[in-house]
């Protein structure tokens, strides 16, 4: 039991270091080939960030890929039962993301969060990428990073679930933090990592709380798509 443990725990934190490595790798191998990432057209930016991207799920995916092989026998099996009765937590992160951020809008006088300002900037210049990023990329690869690695390491259901939901809220703020006032959107971010990591301490199934995922981050990306093509 031990040495499983041991062993888990070493796959989530290689995750891990792959993920916050990963795009200092990215920019590296462009400078090893001398080319500056500045420089390049913004179709070759959006065909080496996706094809980079593409990779890193790959080595992610086949570190635990024994374990998303259950996870997937395990989701034919019962994902009428998991749909039935884990539905309703995406429905409550609407609710507590759409109340927080109509308060923090109140408070702030209409500021955007820094991440949000931010996906907006990449949504101007490729939608493509925009929803690359946004609803294939990140429901898979935060998924494993924040759920899988953090639960390989902490099986202690309460204080994963703590860890999980603060560090996935906090780096969403911190990676666009742009004053105090944007600390008050820890509420919004960190309650979708909260209730995510509730549903996998559950289910011990990843892809449950990544299908939540891929389904609240396909219905966000295509609001601000639509925003963006019709309203703006």
């Amino acid at each position: 039991m031990k040495n499983k443990y041991i062993k888990n725990a070493f796959i989530g934190f290689l995750a891990i270091f792959i993920y916050f490595t990963f795009s200092y790798l990215q920019l590296g191998l462009l400078q090893l080939l001398g080319i500056d990432y500045d420089n390049i057209s913004l179709h070759a930016k959006v065909f080496y960030l996706i094809g980079t991207e593409i990779i890193e799920m790959f080595l992610i995916i086949f570190l635990f890929r024994k374990k998303l092989k259950e996870d997937v026998r395990d989701l034919k099996k019962n994902h009428e039962t998991y749909f039935k009765k884990y539905f309703k937590y995406w429905l409550l992160i609407l609710a507590i993301m759409m109340i927080s951020n109509i308060l923090i809008m109140f408070i702030t006088e209409n500021q955007t969060a820094g991440n949000e300002e931010a996906f907006r900037n990449v949504l101007t210049k490729s939608m493509v990428y925009a929803y690359f990023s946004g609803v294939i990329y990140a429901p898979i690869i935060e998924e494993l990073i924040f759920r899988r690695s953090i639960r390989n390491i902490i099986p202690i259901d309460a204080v994963f679930i703590l860890v999980s939901g603060l560090v996935f809220g906090g780096l969403h703020v911190v990676t666009g933090y742009s004053g105090p006032l944007d600390l008050l959107y820890l509420i919004p971010y960190c309650a979708p990592g909260f209730i995510f990591a509730y549903i996998l301490a559950k289910t011990d199934n990843v892809l449950v709380s990544a299908s939540i995922h891929f389904m609240h981050n396909g219905v966000l990306v295509a609001i601000q798509i639509f925003s963006y093509l019709f309203l703006m």
